[in-house]
């Protein structure tokens, strides 16, 4: 792997001597921005590991590809700065139940109380989910306290789609909160 910029180093200090906005003041803009919530799954061969997220974006449709952020205090990051491959779980609001277990600390993620499995090629991925893609990790890029992935899809697997007729909507993390999207939140 070979990191996105050679001079990473700027990522962490202010821009031409200027202070840094205070991180309460970055962390209460941020709360007022919505996201989309994803469960990333791995396995570097010391057994599976799992997270939610809500920095997971597209970035381009040719070739696909998508970018997530994990915290370095993270108890995933050391497995994903190994991993070649990723498996990112994109929620709806029936998967509420996966999304807080992946944002629990201290318990074993793969226990009975979700269920999964491991794709053919080996990574974990959990069952009955809105959808998952299966990612090559083709860049990491280490940023203040964590590091972004760059990562190239090529497989997925969608079990259902969001659409108006979704009941249940889809699951977005806003003001320290898990929300349900759907026909009740349009303008």
């Amino acid at each position: 792997m070979t990191c996105l910029s050679p001079d990473v180093t700027r990522l962490s200090a202010p821009h031409d001597g200027e202070p840094a906005l205070p991180a309460d003041d970055f962390k209460t803009l941020f709360r007022g921005h919505p996201n989309g919530v994803a469960v990333i799954t791995a396995d570097a061969g010391d057994g599976p590991v799992a997270l939610t997220a809500s920095s997971v974006s597209s970035v381009s449709a040719d070739p696909p590809l998508l970018v997530f952020s994990i915290s370095a205090e993270s108890s995933a990051s050391a497995v994903l700065s190994r991993a070649q491959t990723v498996v990112v779980h994109l929620l709806d609001a029936r998967d509420l139940g996966l999304a807080k277990l992946g944002a629990a600390r201290g318990i074993d993620r793969f226990a009975s109380t979700h269920p999964w499995t491991r794709l053919t090629t080996g990574e974990p991925v959990y069952s009955d989910v809105r959808a998952w893609v299966r990612c090559a990790v083709i860049d990491r890029l280490n940023a203040g306290s964590s590091t972004i992935f760059a990562a190239q899809a090529l497989e997925s697997h969608i079990a259902r789609d969001t659409d108006a007729d979704d009941h249940e909507g889809a699951l977005v993390y806003h003001d320290r909160a898990w929300h349900r999207l759907g026909e009740h939140s349009k303008i």
